[in-house]
Formats: C-alpha cells, structure tokens, sequence
C-alpha cells in the first residue's frame, strides 16, 4: 500500500495553532494537579485535622472534668479548643517543606522547569497553591476545633459563641496562623531544598527556639519572647492576653510570624531563580 507523504507546509497546517509559553493560569493547574494527585498530601492534611480537633477536645474536656479553678473571668475558652495548633504548625510545616523538596528528591525539578522556564512563575504558583489548599483546611480544623471544643464546654457554662467579642477573629486566626507557618517552611524548603533539614529548620524556629528562650533569664524573656514567631503569632487565635504585658497583641503578634515568612519566601525566591537545578 502506498504511503502519502504529507508535504511539509501542509503538515504545519494540520498541526494545532501554537498559543504561547505556559503562562501563570497554567502553572496553578499543574501545580494544584501535583499537590493532590501526591497521597502524602492527603495524609498530612488528615494529620492535622485529627491532631488539633483530637488536642483541642482533650484539653476542654480536661476543664469540664475540673472546673472548680477556673476563673471564668480569666479563662479563654476560645483558645482553649484551638490548642491542638500548637502541634499543628509542626504538621503543617511539613506539608510547606515537601510542597518544594519533594521535586528537588525525586529529580523533577528539572522536568518541571523545562516545560516552566520562567522560576518566578513555577515559585509563585507552588506558593499560591499551598496558601490556598492550608487556609481552606486551617479554616476547616480552627471551626471544627472551635465547635466540638465549645460543646464540651458548654455542660459547665464556660463556652463562648462566634459573636463574643474577638472570637470569630480568633477561630479565623488560627487558620491564618497555620498557613504562615506552612509558608515558613516553604520558603526554608526553598533555601535548602532537602526536606529532612528543611522540617528540621521550620521545626527549630516555631518549636525549638520558643523552648529554648524559656531559660533565658527572666529579664531577657520579657524582651526576647514577643519576637519568637509561633509565641508572637499564637496571640492572633486567642480573646484575652496571656503571656504577659509584654507580648504582641494579637495583630501585630501575627505580623511577627508573617515577616518571618515574608523573609524566608523571599530567601528561598532568590535561591530558587540563581541556583542550578
């Protein structure tokens, strides 16, 4: 049988029009195609759901059991349901770090920038990504944390409701806080692109490093303390001021945590457009 030869003019025209380099549209839907099509994403978020919800509703259900030294005055039972975030910033930290070290691993960084050469566009959209996917289930977790936590409370009048003063902020704050700690460990990923030491460092600076500054002397603590990034952004999910007159209030406690992550991100921005793949 004969085989037509298509000539070569005639070929360019059967071919589908070119519409252009990938653009940012285009690197949010592989980057979000990534991110949910990797098991380990599923079981991170899982995590940290069951985490804080699992922390929060010990912790109240500890206060309903021995209520007589509590000072309703005092007591802040909106930050008592969100206590699980503070194992949950190490748990979404981890997420941030893979969410760029998984590819350095696996070796496809290098594929992922030949079809992406612009590194500025492949950074941003990793980073909006991930922003979105630990607001929307930090949001889901500080609500869940927030409801089951008030039940419990409840059997002993101690619970407080969405339209208490500071609450809603709070319970919204717990998620803005998990995401920039999330951020924070993306943007370490960035810089170290080795996800062991990326965990190791995010862990270090909103974990390690609070702890550490406790044996400080006490006069350095009241100096030192309001500039830890979890102790400093931990004020943004609570009602009433605990840790001393020191502290942040609760917004500019949050900008503390965010600058970290603001410096990190763009750390990481540079190495990542610099450095060879």
């Amino acid at each position: 049988m004969a085989t037509t030869q298509i000539a070569p003019a005639a070929r360019q025209r059967l071919l589908p029009p070119q519409t252009g380099r990938a653009g940012f549209g285009d690197a949010l839907r592989s980057e979000f195609t990534k991110i949910k099509s990797t098991r380990s994403t599923y079981w991170t978020l899982l995590a940290l759901v069951v985490v804080c919800v699992g922390i929060g509703a010990l912790a109240c259900a500890g206060t309903a059991l021995h209520p007589q030294g509590v000072s309703p005055t005092n007591f802040d039972a909106t930050q008592q349901s969100l206590a699980g975030l503070y194992v949950g910033q190490l748990v979404i930290a981890v997420l941030g770090a893979l969410t760029i070290t998984s590819e350095y691993s696996t070796g496809m960084i290098r594929t992922t920038l030949s079809v992406q050469p612009r590194r500025g566009v492949v950074f941003a959209a990793k980073a909006v990504v991930f922003a979105v996917v630990s607001l929307v289930i930090g949001l889901i977790t500080s609500f869940g944390s927030f409801f089951i936590g008030q039940a419990i409370l409840s059997s002993h009048h101690l619970s407080v409701t969405l339209g208490d003063p500071n609450v809603l902020r709070a319970v919204i704050g717990g998620a803005l806080f998990l995401t920039a700690c999330g951020m924070l460990a993306y943007g370490l990923g960035a810089i170290l692109r080795h996800t062991a030491a990326a965990i190791s460092a995010a862990i270090g600076l909103l974990f390690v490093l609070t702890v550490l500054v406790q044996f400080l002397p006490h006069t350095w603590q009241n100096n030192v303390d309001k500039w830890m990034p979890a102790l400093a952004g931990s004020q943004i999910w609570t009602t009433k001021a605990t840790g001393g007159p020191d502290l942040f209030s609760a917004w500019p406690g949050f900008a503390v945590l965010a600058g970290y992550a603001a410096v990190a991100i763009i750390a990481g921005l540079v190495c990542f457009r610099t450095r060879d793949a």
